[in-house]
């Protein structure tokens, strides 16, 4: 068994691993010189010599020649006369160099020196994984899917390194086969069990901020800056943009011509809405642009208990809450206000809550809850729809419906 049986494949590791030229040497010098201690006691005597590129390893030893009888550590010395047995020229005080061969070692130190090595490898690339991609968090990467389970999908990057994208940081409507190209942001990245674990997000506000910088110039070079994000997966986002310039339009510039810009962001985000709003530090105006495309009559803002009262005409209030109420949740989200909607009474209709000795306030609330905040814009469905969105029985829809006629006969 000779060196390069022992490394003849460092320069396959130095590939494959991404471990560079100084790292290895000083690893595999390492392991080298733990294994002479143990054998002899002592490294210090010892020249290691390594060229990974080509696999050559050499290992040589110092000893001082010495007279015949003045041996004490043959590790250390080597008598004159064992010297010039090799080479005449020598003399006490000489120094003498002889190269050490592995198969000298012996079979169990040799295994011990692959093990070992094998290991160090095996951590030097898990650290240099861990440092990689801790630098890469908040970055998009592509790869491509390996495997698919339940609860999270394997992706593999350029390099074969194994990320995780789980069930929680995928989009709703996301659905992958082996072999698709995703992409993804780095989330967070942990050690467990000194193993690095690398998670990837598609639903982090940072995914689609990312995507804007990469379809948007103007973004990309600071010119408009991103300054909120609040979405729901795969449903609907908003996003609040300032420009630097005044010649720039923040909101045209992100969305592009004919929305070309927009598109590539919504496709990568499975046709997730997304709603691009210009930023302001007025706070009415920001909630008003916040609940587009509703058009507001007027609002009533309370600082202290950050919530405002907005009134609209009565096609508005469904605009504003949006389908599932998404439009002012996430309206809510942006601007940091608990936004209550009402619809604007009109001349001779009543509010809800002046049948709150007649009508339960839970059923005042649920019809709220749908943009029913009047008696006439309950009257105005027909009884089947209004128990069917507001999840009411529909002989206690009736009976709302009985009282709130009864005002108007």
């Amino acid at each position: 068994m000779d060196n390069l049986n022992l490394i003849s494949n460092f320069a396959e590791f130095k590939e494959l691993k991404n471990i560079d030229k100084s790292t290895m040497i000083g690893v595999l010098e390492d392991v080298f010189r733990h294994a002479l201690q143990k054998q002899y006691e002592t490294d210090e005597n010892f020249d290691v010599i390594i060229n990974p590129e080509k696999g050559d390893l050499e290992i040589w030893r110092n000893r001082t020649v010495v007279a015949d009888d003045e041996v004490e550590n043959p590790n250390m010395q080597i008598s004159v006369s064992e010297a010039k047995k090799i080479d005449p020229t020598y003399e006490v005080g000489d120094e003498y160099a002889d190269e050490i061969k592995l198969n000298s070692f012996g079979r169990r130190t040799v295994l011990s020196l692959r093990q070992n090595l094998a290991s160090r490898i095996l951590d030097l690339e898990k650290a240099n994984l861990y440092e990689k991609y801790s630098e890469k968090v908040g970055e998009i990467i592509t790869g491509e899917v390996y495997q698919v389970w339940k609860k999270e999908v394997m992706v593999l990057d350029d390099e074969e390194n194994e990320l995780l994208l789980p069930k929680s940081e995928q989009i709703p409507s996301d659905f992958f086969r082996k072999g698709d190209t995703i992409r993804a942001i780095v989330s967070r990245v942990e050690m467990i069990n000194n193993t690095p674990k690398i998670i990837l997000s598609r639903t982090a506000n940072e995914f689609l901020e990312r995507l804007f910088e990469q379809e948007v110039p103007e973004i990309f070079d600071g010119l408009i800056t991103i300054k909120k994000i609040v979405r729901i997966p795969g449903e609907r986002a908003k996003v609040a943009v300032e420009s630097y310039d005044d010649r720039i339009d923040p909101v045209g510039a992100c969305v592009g011509v004919k929305g070309s810009r927009i598109y590539s962001v919504v496709k990568e985000l499975r046709n997730e809405n997304i709603d691009v709003v210009n930023y302001t530090t007025n706070t009415q105006l920001m909630i008003q642009r916040a609940l587009n495309p509703a058009k507001i009559s007027t609002i009533t803002i309370d600082e202290e208990s950050k919530t405002a009262s907005v009134y609209l005409k009565p096609d508005q209030v469904s605009l504003a809450i949006g389908k599932g109420g998404l439009n002012i949740r996430l309206a809510k989200m942006l601007t940091g206000y608990d936004v209550d909607v009402y619809r604007e009474i009109e001349e001779e209709d009543v509010d809800l809550k002046e049948f709150a000795d007649e009508i339960e306030p839970w059923i005042i609330e649920a019809l709220k809850g749908i943009g029913c905040d009047t008696a006439k814009s309950v009257i105005a469905l027909p009884v089947d729809e209004l128990a069917r969105r507001a999840d009411l029985e529909e002989d206690t829809a009736k009976e709302v419906v009985a009282i709130l006629r009864a005002e108007f006969e």
